[in-house]
């Protein structure tokens, strides 16, 4: 049994959710885990009054990618420094290996972990790598993914995804409420393609459930009430899984956790991939499911009222049924199986 696993990486919720399900699982085993992530993003809003982690950290750090002249030296400062800080906490508290979940909250763990032998394990999230798990890859004793990758330590699992998603799960087979969901922060390319199928969608007899995002929640309640068409709309709700489970199909972006939520719970989707996601990684993860005839792709440029066409022909009960043989429960058990089995034959 590990003496501790370290848990990196956030920056945002896709990230987290991962680090989160793996903290779980290892609780559940009775492993002591520990997080370092970073005081940028979203990681002490989850983490920081953590119960289930021995000790979390967070590093004043920040993505070195988008920084320019002077703030690319700032930032690499920033990261060297949160790096030797890395190495004496993965020492002190005799941490056996270091799981990834990528951002750049992850690279001053991930770093020490190589400078100290420590066995690196990453997950990637999406179907096209992150900028610092291709650096960090090659050494890896395992790249876990989702989507399919050519690395050769790489190991598909099922993506970990809540049980809640699975329970609510039901067989979809005609579109009788529609879903809007641009994410907590809404997508007003969203919302507004939802402003402009909305009568045709009414015409049809089609519910509509939209979530708007916090910003856009006033302008959307007052057109809808202009347009006369009654709808569920709401900015934000933790909920979600009984508007999912009340949906037939569902408009939504295609960031990692949310495709593969909706597969968990046999939802049909049509995928609006975010076009300036890093790698154009959206529009990939969306890929994987559409190459399959398993939803429908389109790009933010090209949302039109022509939509109602193809949502109608949509055959929405094979896509359903065969969205449940693409993932099941237990992500989390998978890669935590795989990482023991791993640190295992090394100690042999």
């Amino acid at each position: 049994m590990p003496t501790c696993i370290a848990i990196s990486g956030g920056g945002t919720g896709g990230h987290l959710a991962i680090a989160k399900a793996l903290m779980l699982e290892c609780q559940k085993n009775n492993i002591p885990c520990i997080y370092i992530g970073s005081t940028s993003g979203q990681d002490q809003l989850w983490f920081e009054n953590e119960k289930n982690f021995q000790a979390t950290y967070f590093f004043h750090t920040k993505g070195v990618v988008n920084q320019k002249g002077l703030g690319i030296f700032k930032t690499l400062y920033f990261q060297l420094r949160a790096f030797l800080q890395a190495k004496k906490i993965l020492k002190s508290h005799q941490v056996s290996c270091v799981f990834s979940v990528g951002g750049y909250s992850s690279a001053p763990a991930s770093f020490a972990a190589i400078w100290l032998k420590i066995p690196l394990f990453i997950h990637e999230q999406n179907a096209v790598k992150g900028a610092l798990n291709k650096l960090l890859s090659p050494f890896a004793k395992t790249l876990f993914g989702s989507f399919k990758d050519k690395h050769k330590n790489f190991i598909q699992t099922s993506y970990p995804v809540r049980d809640i998603f699975f329970e609510s799960a039901r067989i979809r087979k005609e579109i009788r409420c529609v879903l809007f969901l641009g994410g907590s922060q809404g997508a007003v390319a969203i919302n507004d393609f939802a402003l402009k199928i909305a009568p045709l969608l009414h015409q049809s007899g089609i519910k509509i459930i939209h979530q708007s995002g916090e910003r856009d929640y006033e302008r959307l309640k007052q057109a809808y009430e202009k347009l006369q068409i009654p709808i569920t709309l709401f900015s934000f709700s933790k909920d979600l899984v009984s508007y999912m489970h009340q949906t037939d199909l569902c408009f939504t972006r295609s960031g990692a956790s949310s495709v593969w939520e909706m597969c968990a719970n046999a939802l049909p989707c049509v995928y609006i991939p975010y076009p300036y996601a890093a790698g154009d990684h959206q529009y990939f993860n969306a890929l994987f499911f559409t190459q399959k005839s398993l939803g429908i792709l389109c790009p933010q440029d090209k949302l039109s009222e022509k939509i109602i066409d193809q949502i109608q022909d949509l055959n929405l009960s094979f896509i359903s049924k065969q969205l449940t043989q693409e993932i099941k429960q237990g992500g989390a058990q998978e890669i935590l199986e795989s990482i023991l089995n791993t640190l295992k034959e090394i100690q042999k």
